[in-house]
This record gives C-alpha cells, sequence and structure tokens, in this order.
C-alpha cells in the first residue's frame, strides 16, 4: 500500500494535537531531515518527509507516556493514510517498545530524531543562529557531552546503518533545516 498522506492534512491534525510549538519545529525539522535522506538514498521523498513530520504527533496526547509514545502516532499517521510502512518506522523510534529497526526509512527516522534537536540546540547557543552554523561546529557540539545532554549520541551515530558516516550525515541535516529556517525561526 502506498501512502495516501497529504502534508496539510497532518498539519491540521498537527495542529489540532500539538500545543508545543517547539514540538512541532522539531517535527519540521526532522520532516526536513528526513526529505534530504531520501533524495541522498534514492528514496521516495514525499513518504521519509511526512514520516518525519508526523512521528511525534502523540506526545502530548498520551501526556509525555514514553510507554505508548508512538503507539497511538502510529495509529494516527494510519488513520490519516500513512502507509503500514510510515507506521511501523513511527513505532520503532521509540525504542520503548523494542521493536527491531528493519528497514531504510525505520533507520533514518531513528537516527534523524535526535539529529533535529542537536542541530536546534547548537543553532540557539551560536550567536548568528542557524546561519553561522558549520558541519564542524555541529560535529564539535556532538563531541562535547555536556552540550544538549538530552540529545542521543548513540541514537545520532546509527547513520551509519543507513550508509551514511557522522560528518555527511550531519551535513545533511544541517544544510536541510538550514533551508527551513525561516519556518523554524532560527
Amino acid at each position: 500500500m502506498t501512502s495516501k498522506l497529504k502534508r496539510d492534512v497532518i498539519l491540521d491534525s498537527i495542529h489540532n494535537n500539538v500545543q508545543d510549538k517547539n514540538l512541532i519545529k522539531h517535527m519540521l525539522a526532522t520532516e526536513a531531515i528526513m526529505r534530504a535522506l531520501a533524495k541522498r538514498l534514492g528514496e521516495n521523498e514525499e513518504k521519509w518527509g511526512l514520516t518525519g513530520l508526523i512521528h511525534d504527533i502523540d506526545i502530548e496526547l498520551v501526556g509525555g507516556d514514553m510507554s505508548s509514545h508512538s503507539k497511538l502516532g502510529a495509529d494516527i499517521a494510519q488513520e490519516l493514510g500513512a502507509s503500514e510502512s510510515m507506521a511501523h518506522a513511527i513505532l520503532c523510534h521509540n525504542e520503548a517498545h523494542g521493536i527491531p529497526r528493519e528497514t531504510k526509512l525505520d533507520k533514518a527516522l531513528f537516527c534523524a530524531n535526535p539529529l533535529s534537536d542537536l542541530i536546534t540546540a547548537a543553532a540557539l547557543a551560536h550567536p548568528d543562529k542557524l546561519s553561522g552554523l558549520t558541519t564542524k561546529s555541529v560535529l564539535n557540539s556532538f563531541r562535547e557531552k555536556s552540550f544538549a545532554s538530552g540529545v542521543n549520541r548513540e541514537q545520532v551515530s546509527q547513520c551509519q546503518e543507513i550508509g551514511l558516516g557522522l560528518e555527511e550525515f550531519i551535513s545533511l541535516g544541517l544544510e536541510a533545516i538550514k533551508e527551513i529556517a525561516l519556518e523554524l525561526e532560527l
């Protein structure tokens, strides 16, 4: 089954279910990274991007309960027209469920999710915000364990499972987020 999901429908659902503006920005940043990854890897950009966009739609609905997070999100995504493979990627991006990541889409969402947070934190800490960031500066932030300590570096490093080195992955993610900087207000 191919996805029948539409971006405008997802955005409407996000705005109806998510109040936290920073969470919405995170979802938009993850979408941008996922689209760039799909382009780089020769995958379906729309499918991958929409998976990134909707992946955290349920966080507020489950009250931040990580044992429930992504189960409801995968169900919501499918109700909105997501394919089974998209729902599976959403479900297994949360390690709490112990569901193996099998496809490139699964693995890409898993490592793109925390990368969006790392790049956003680095942009907020930089005097010139996102425009001043370089791949090298984000790599330095990645290596500084006390910086954005909530970002799971091991998870970001899983980019090797989709055939990208860390530096290339960070560069790709940074450029993708820079393209939507105005939308993210960074």
